[in-house]
């Protein structure tokens, strides 16, 4: 049985956006993965921030919270914090939902 889904109430403003928006995280994610095989933190922290400074202008606090959690990991250089920040992130990317009211 698969994984339930969540649901997000987007802005319908922005339904056109909010499809590239999570491609352009799920891409993120596939980046931040392949930096963390060179223990490039610098680039994760980069990409973590920006998460973090866009999650909330599109609705998505959820991704906010971790992208504030990859950066700060990534300032750490904690690889199990960024490693599980960054399989929450693939997840819920994975499950959500937007429907548009």
């Amino acid at each position: 049985m698969g994984k339930e889904r969540i649901v997000v109430s987007g802005d319908p403003d922005l339904a056109t956006l909010i499809p590239c928006f999570l491609d352009n995280r799920r891409k993120d994610v596939c980046v931040m993965r392949e930096a963390m095989s060179y223990a490039d933190y610098e680039r994760i922290r980069i990409l973590g921030h920006s998460i973090k400074g866009s999650g909330g202008g599109y609705g998505f606090d959820t991704i906010t919270e971790l992208g504030a959690r990859i950066e700060s990991a990534a300032m750490m250089g904690d690889r199990v914090q960024i490693m599980q920040a960054l399989e929450a992130l693939n997840e819920y990317l994975e499950r959500v939902q937007v429907v548009y009211d």
